[in-house]
């Protein structure tokens, strides 16, 4: 399915990408895709006290490299977490931009019912730059207030290790309740049954071209 395809993934924050998608990211690389990403902040706000500013960029870098996925094939800009709608226009810009030069067959993005502040500036502002694109709405349990779950990705045992193996590089982040690997194997393990699978990882459908 992801063979020879370009696949660009959205996150408003590093690990946005990996904690919705990683376990489908390393099954599109090891199919031969085209994976590239591009996250908009780096979070200092969101860091310990006395952290190094591109701290979660270097791990995001780290995280990357368990996937598959090559660090030039990831774009990293500076907007200020958590204000994200005071640039949506930049934002928009630099989207379009990516579109003209990745031309991608397939856009993630956070999903339609995400309440964070910042994914829905990236799913509203990737809506509009991608609107003739194949696009998925991934999902952040923890931001959804329902469930939009229309596409189930059949992943592997090794492509969950290798989820929560890329998630183990933000040590910045270990205070976060959500980070454990028993909880992105058994959700997992839920996606998975859904649809007769062991495990599987799932998407909202917000627009399929073929």
């Amino acid at each position: 399915m992801f063979k020879n395809k370009t696949i660009l993934a959205l996150g408003a924050h590093p690990d946005d990408i990996e904690f919705s998608s990683g376990a489908t990211i390393k099954k599109m690389v090891e199919e031969g895709a085209n994976v590239y990403w591009a996250v908009f902040s780096p979070c200092v706000k969101s860091l310990p006290s006395g952290s190094e500013y591109n701290r979660l960029f270097k791990e995001m870098a780290q995280s990357a490299r368990v996937l598959g996925v090559d660090e030039d094939h990831i774009f990293k800009y500076n907007f200020e977490v958590r204000y994200f709608y005071k640039m949506r226009q930049d934002i928009l810009e630099e989207l379009i931009g990516l579109k003209k030069k990745i031309n991608p067959d397939m856009v993630l993005i956070p999903n339609s019912v995400d309440v964070h502040q910042d994914h829905q500036i990236i799913h509203n502002e990737g809506v509009r730059a991608f609107k003739n694109t194949c696009l998925l709405g991934y999902e952040l349990p923890w931001n959804d207030l329902e469930l939009k779950n229309q596409l189930f990705v059949d992943v592997r045992k090794e492509h969950v290790q290798a989820k929560v193996d890329a998630i183990t590089a933000y040590q910045s982040q270990d205070a976060r309740f959500y980070k454990s690997s028993e909880f992105y194997f058994s959700l997992a393990t839920v996606r998975g049954t859904q649809v007769s699978k062991q495990y599987a990882e799932s998407f909202e459908v917000l627009r399929w071209v073929i």
